[in-house]
């Protein structure tokens, strides 16, 4: 504990800055993932749905409810494609004091939009809404981390990340607790101001932060944020292709987000037989304020300890090892409570250790690979595996939950052998991004 508060007394304002930034930022997604959550399994296929989409469903015979989700989920990964160039002109074409306030302020005016659609019930607004929330959350997040990236160097990144981490940790605490308390009171509409105005105080830190990434950038001297960064909007597709260790955490983050679709979909289903809705509600409840206390604690105790004595490796390795070991067990026996003790081990490992760990990566590449590459991977293929696992998850249940376990102790063993090849690709790596212009990664061929 000694350590912590040594660390934290002597923080620059930059880590209290960017502390309040995660904060801020997961606060207002977890003030609309309820909302999200509630459009997404409401049974109300007109408030969902597009009208003509309804029409058609009905002429044709189809119920949307039953693919409700799968439905959603395509949409989104359809929408991060469509998004992909446009994030690519804004980052090649604009200076970083451009572009990064334009992304939160875009998020902030769609916002206000949904307002409105709450506010006159307009058809259609649940789809919209969780497709938005659901791009929101990645490129805001892949934006604050590549932005972290610019503000800390790799040393730094080692010593602070943990804890900006439980920034973000007490945030996901307090914003579910905000829509819990309001929601009644003032109406969903009026909690998307809410999280606006959190929103709001990620632009004042951006600002705020700005000083402390020229200074790192001049001291390691490297290509300025301060100036357009050019290339390609495409650049981050070839980036990831070409890349020996991009592609590896392309790899890592495709599997890793299977992992834990496959258990999250098998968890819902089984869920919803055994368990009637209050008692469905309450292991929910036990379930995320579990994985959030756990991830908090690993964030502040051991997370910087970690990096600094073994680097990234046990970061990745042991949560890969431990994931594989849950399906495994879960192949043998899928009980809701032992379902519950992985899932939570799985997304605390995430948050707590895994995700640290491939942001530190970031602080040690050059400025497109940042930006570009980090955001195809963040978003394309973190939906792009969504997509594929939920569909995946439709046509494994029907051969009963043993299956689709046993299915997931396969991708959890290609997980675990990407961040294998993560851990062997980033040891090429300088300790300091790549100064001017770009360069190779670790070995682009």
């Amino acid at each position: 504990m000694r350590q912590v508060l040594d660390v934290l007394g002597v923080a620059s304002p930059a880590l209290w800055w960017s502390l309040l930034y995660f904060f801020c930022l997961l606060t207002g997604y977890y003030v609309l993932r309820p909302v999200r959550d509630a459009m997404g399994a409401s049974g109300d296929v007109a408030a969902v749905f597009p009208p003509a989409l309804v029409d058609w469903a009905q002429r044709a015979g189809i119920d949307l409810g039953a693919f409700t989700l799968q439905l959603l989920f395509t949409a989104t990964f359809v929408c991060m494609v469509l998004l992909q160039p446009v994030y690519g002109a804004l980052v090649s074409r604009y200076p970083r004091r451009v572009f990064l306030p334009a992304v939160y302020l875009f998020f902030i005016a769609c916002l206000g939009f949904f307002h409105w659609a709450f506010d006159r019930a307009l058809p259609g607004r649940g789809a919209a809404f969780f497709v938005w929330v659901a791009v929101f959350n990645l490129f805001a997040v892949s934006v604050f981390w590549s932005y972290m990236a610019d503000v800390f160097d790799n040393e730094n990144a080692k010593k602070v990340y943990g804890y900006i981490g439980a920034g973000g940790t007490l945030g996901a605490l307090l914003g579910p607790s905000i829509t819990r308390l309001l929601a009644e009171r003032i109406g969903v509409g009026n909690l998307l101001l809410v999280s606006a105005g959190f929103l709001g105080v990620c632009l004042l830190c951006i600002l705020m932060l700005r000083p402390w990434a020229i200074a790192r950038e001049r001291a390691h001297h490297e290509r300025s944020g301060e100036e357009a960064m050019g290339g390609s909007v495409l650049a981050g597709l070839r980036l990831v292709w070409q890349d020996p260790l991009l592609r590896a955490m392309a790899l890592l983050m495709f599997f890793g987000v299977g992992v834990g679709t496959l258990l999250y979909n098998e968890q819902a289903a089984i869920a919803r037989k055994l368990l009637d809705d209050a008692t469905r509600t309450a292991y929910y409840a036990r379930l995320d304020l579990a994985v959030n206390l756990l991830t908090i604690l690993i964030q502040v105790f051991l997370t910087r300890w970690l990096l600094r004595r073994f680097g990234i490796a046990p970061l990745l390795l042991v949560p890969a090892s431990a994931i594989l070991l849950g399906f495994a067990l879960l192949a043998a026996s899928p009980l809701p409570m032992l379902i519950w003790v992985v899932q939570v081990m799985t997304r605390a490992c995430e948050f707590s250790l895994a995700k640290p760990a491939r942001e530190t990566i970031y602080t040690r590449v050059d400025r497109e690979a940042r930006y570009k590459a980090k955001a195809v991977i963040d978003t394309m293929v973190y939906r792009g595996s969504d997509l594929s696992f939920v569909w995946l998850h439709k046509a494994l249940a029907a051969f009963g939950s043993s299956v689709v376990f046993l299915a997931g102790v396969g991708v959890a063993l290609c997980m675990t052998a990407s961040a294998w090849a993560v851990v062997r690709a980033q040891r090429g790596l300088p300790e300091t991004a790549p100064a001017g212009e770009p360069q190779p990664v670790a070995g682009r061929g």
